[in-house]
């Protein structure tokens, strides 16, 4: 399938993680080859045949294929290509051009670490597998050192699965919730990019869905592939899929057991930090829909008393989440802007002790003052980050270096 490239004019519209680990792919089945890179931010790299492209939007005119990173939009490049184009990604590259089982995984919430669950479980039996995608290593450096028997456990976000016109072996389609919308033109949209993780698969294939979620549900009924059924909450939900998927493959229950015990939660996904002035904090900045806070509540079953939320406003509807706030009887919420106030007005009747702010610090010395001894505070903010933040990383990192200054205190 590469060998359609050898001749092409091959533009890399993106320069992250991504698009550098496809320049080195390239590099090494095509060595003698010039390539395009073009990216927003200023790029420097000293290596022979390359063209590094100033404007990054008015270049791709020039291009015959141009291998997009998975966080650009389709509709911010549009305007300024061809139909006689080639639109591709390191995902298509990939799934095209990898001959092992892959074992892809997709959701709004959880893949991440349904990802690293399965990919725990299948070492822990010792087979041969590569973690890869958002999680993981560079899907196609891990593709020029497969061997046959090699399987590769890929972390699929909807912009990854987009345009992608194959489906992996095995498919584990967890949730969809609101999430993207100003990426995509609808929700519809959104949930067609998630739903081609089984719109390829034939009859040899499996597909591992939530039955519990509506859409995935619906797009279970559509697929060719073997359908099994999971259902569960949050962390409950990642290990029936990663059960199912260990069953496919014929692994001892004990080994699966062994590997759960061991595996812990990935860096800001419900992540302990640690118990300090008899108050253990959670870090859970990847919740960032008003769904995964109300399950990351649930998870936790009444024992969260202090709560830190709020972002960036996508216009997300926040009326559960204030019905679950109530419900749990959280007494202190700890706000951000933008929809910190949005989160507010969701809260009917009687509200709990609410703090506006801007600043991580205050957030937190407000959280020590007004936690009891053996209780939780949570930051959960069911918001992006942007804004106040780089992104929910800063913003997982710096509650935890707040937290870790203050114990003192």
């Amino acid at each position: 399938m590469l060998e359609k490239l050898k001749n092409k004019k091959i533009l890399i519209l993106g320069f992250g993680r991504e698009g550098r680990d496809t320049l080195l792919f390239l590099k090494r089945i095509f060595p003698k080859k010039v390539f395009g890179i073009a990216d927003q931010k200023t790029i420097s790299i000293k290596e022979k045949n390359l063209i590094i492209e100033k404007n990054y939007l008015k270049a791709l005119k020039k291009y015959d294929v141009i291998i997009k990173s998975p966080g650009i939009p389709m509709k911010a490049i549009r305007p300024y290509i061809s139909k006689k184009q080639e639109i591709t990604s390191q995902t298509k590259i990939f799934f095209e051009n990898c001959h092992n089982i892959i074992i892809g995984i997709t959701g709004t919430k959880g893949k991440s670490t349904t990802a690293s669950l399965i990919y725990s479980i299948l070492k822990q039996a010792g087979l041969p597998v590569y973690l890869v995608g958002n999680i993981g290593k560079p899907a196609l450096s891990s593709l020029l050192k497969a061997r046959k028997n090699d399987i590769f456990v890929y972390e699929l976000s909807s912009h990854q699965l987009f345009d992608l016109k194959q489906s992996p072996h095995v498919s584990v389609f967890l949730n969809v919730f609101q999430e993207h919308l100003d990426y995509y033109k609808s929700f519809n949209e959104y949930a067609k990019a998630k739903a081609n993780i089984t719109l390829f698969q034939k009859k040899n294939d499996y597909l591992i869905y939530n039955s519990k979620d509506k859409i995935v549900s619906k797009t279970a009924k559509k697929t060719k592939a073997q359908k099994i059924a999971i259902k569960g909450k949050y962390y409950d939900l990642d290990i029936e899929a990663a059960k199912k998927v260990a069953n496919i493959f014929k692994i001892p229950k004990k080994t699966v057991e062994k590997a759960i015990k061991k595996f812990k939660f990935l860096p800001h996904r419900l992540e302990f930090v640690g118990k300090f002035k008899g108050i253990e904090f959670y870090n859970d900045s990847l919740s960032t829909i008003p769904q995964s806070a109300i399950e990351a509540l649930d998870f936790f079953n009444g024992r969260v008393q202090t709560m830190i939320l709020g972002g960036f406003d996508r216009g997300l509807d926040f009326k559960q989440l204030g019905k679950k706030i109530i419900e749990m009887k959280i007494k202190t919420l700890i706000l951000f802007p933008d929809t910190g106030k949005h989160i507010y007005k969701a809260i009917k009747g009687r509200k709990p002790k609410c703090f506006f702010t801007k600043s991580m610090k205050k957030a937190v010395k407000l959280a020590y003052l007004n936690t009891d001894k053996g209780m939780i505070c949570l930051l959960s903010p069911a918001s992006a980050s942007f804004g106040l933040f780089k992104d929910y990383e800063e913003r997982g990192n710096i509650f935890k270096k707040q937290v870790n200054e203050n114990k003192n205190n």
